[in-house]
């Protein structure tokens, strides 16, 4: 293993060095409301995100208070959204001031920050590879240090085991540094590409079993590199629930049953694989036998050795154990646009796949940003507007010009199973879902492409709009002329 070096809190995208998210129990804020047009701002946005010269710009206050109330997949607010016209803005003429609106008031439950979570009990395992560190659009390290630390570049407790296959010393030596840069507790190691990538995942349970910290711990985890815990508080407490001295294997199916069929019943290692004790024991003395050729070429479900196929041979072939199931941790075995899953009002322990490749892209570092203001309920919650926009916090602003004639509490099926879409592979997770809204006219999406956290406690959100975007033509005729942006501040009351 690498040696440590001195911890200092990652530079970028992290809340900033000194903020701290115990202050935004206390009533108030000290940010001074602020609508003017600033196009310097603007600009650069434009730049990042290939916007025309002329976009359409709105940018509304939103006044969020935190109450002892549950947590609902939608709450309908008694204002309007738009409560002024989009303001059309050519980003290369000078900035100018306007005058402010009153915020839109949001009731968000009294839920724990991301900061005060204690992840002591949990150790987690992920293999991956140097380069998908190293490389600015896969490198999951900010991800990480949401989860693994306060976001100030401490520890929470929980310890990571980072397998790197087949990088050098030096390459070693740079990715500890840059984790303990981000207050990331992490032991990193070798990994051999010659080994089978299944067996490489079988055997991260005794290399957890038999790390010097695991008496501390109670529960062994395995997740890849894109694995993001969204909820680690809610994970916890439901942790609390279960008996860590039972020979315990925790997870969840993927949603696709085509994926089932394939790949069998067993907890699907994007969501998050979780293990106690008791049963790693019995791992670490079995896998010797779970890991021979003969059962590799058992774990080949067609698409290659498994490492979840070997890991659930070596459990249910030896033990009477069988997958207790988590519901809220989700594989996303997902195509298409993944809009009607992440504006489904609920709140998710964990997501994957979010990063392309082939899946889907979306933004969940941002969109949990917001927690370190309102809480860990925030994110993903929607709010319902008077004029028929709806905020699913942190993912999209959405408008529905026909007005909200359908069941919230039903997925938008915006999205698909592959290879082989049978039209309901999806259902027995997400349940039948609601007609697509996309091309319909029915429906235009502002979505979410940064976030940031303010050191006065509030929280800046950009939503991003490209009048060329597919799904929002109808007769192949763009529902808006320009691009637009849409900014949120909010504020704590």
């Amino acid at each position: 293993m690498a040696s440590v070096v001195h911890q200092v809190p990652l530079e970028v995208d992290l809340v900033p060095q000194g903020f701290n998210d115990t202050d935004l129990d206390a009533p108030g804020s000290t940010h001074l409301m602020n609508c003017g047009i600033d196009t310097e701002h603007l600009r650069q946005i434009r730049e990042k995100y290939e916007l025309g010269e002329h976009m359409e710009y709105f940018k509304r206050y939103v006044r969020f208070s935190r109450q002892p109330i549950d947590r609902f997949r939608h709450t309908h607010l008694r204002q309007k959204f738009l409560d002024h016209p989009f303001q059309l803005v050519n980003v290369n003429a000078e900035s100018r001031d306007d005058e402010c609106t009153a915020p839109l008031q949001v009731p968000v439950t009294q839920s724990d920050f991301p900061g005060h979570v204690d992840l002591s009990e949990f150790m987690f395992a992920i293999s991956t590879t140097y380069g998908r560190i190293d490389d600015p659009k896969s490198s999951p390290i900010k991800e990480w240090a949401y989860w693994l630390t306060d976001s100030n570049g401490n520890s929470n407790g929980g310890k990571l085991i980072l397998q790197l296959i087949n990088a050098s010393d030096e390459e070693l030596e740079d990715v500890t540094n840059r984790l303990a840069r981000a207050g990331i507790d992490a032991d990193v190691g070798h990994g051999d590409n010659r080994v089978e990538m299944a067996v490489r995942y079988l055997e991260l349970v005794p290399m957890l079993y038999n790390h010097q910290d695991r008496p501390k711990k109670k529960w062994l985890v395995l997740c890849d590199d894109d694995t993001y815990f969204t909820a680690m508080h809610s994970l916890v407490a439901r942790f609390k629930k279960y008996d860590h001295n039972k020979p315990l294997y925790i997870g969840t199916l993927s949603e696709d049953v085509g994926a089932l069929e394939r790949h069998g019943s067993q907890a699907f290692g994007g969501a998050g694989v979780f293990l106690s004790l008791p049963l790693a024991k019995m791992i670490n003395e079995l896998h010797p036998s779970c890991r021979t050729p003969a059962k590799i070429a058992e774990s080949n479900s067609g698409w290659g050795p498994q490492g979840d196929i070997l890991l659930r041979k070596c459990i249910y072939e030896n033990t009477n154990v069988r997958l207790t199931q988590l519901w809220d941790l989700w594989q996303l075995d997902l195509y298409g646009d993944p809009a009607g899953f992440y504006e489904g009002g609920i709140k998710p322990f964990s997501v994957h796949h979010f990063k392309g490749g082939g899946w889907h892209y979306a933004y969940p570092f941002q969109t949990t940003k917001i927690a370190h203001a309102c809480g860990e309920d925030c994110p993903f919650q929607r709010f319902i507007t008077t004029d028929d926009f709806i905020i699913s916090n942190g993912f999209s602003v959405a408008s529905y010009p026909q007005g909200i004639d359908f069941d919230l509490d039903q997925f938008e099926g915006t999205f698909f199973a592959a290879p082989e879409n049978r039209g309901w592979n999806l259902d027995f997770m997400y349940g039948p879902q609601r007609p697509s809204l996309l091309k319909t006219g029915k429906k235009i999406a502002w979505e979410l492409r940064e976030s940031h956290n303010n050191e006065d406690g509030s929280v800046l959100q950009t939503y991003i709009l490209k009048s060329s975007d597919e799904r929002w033509k109808v007769n192949n005729q763009p529902m808006r002329a320009l691009d637009g942006v849409i900014e949120l501040v909010w504020l704590p009351a």
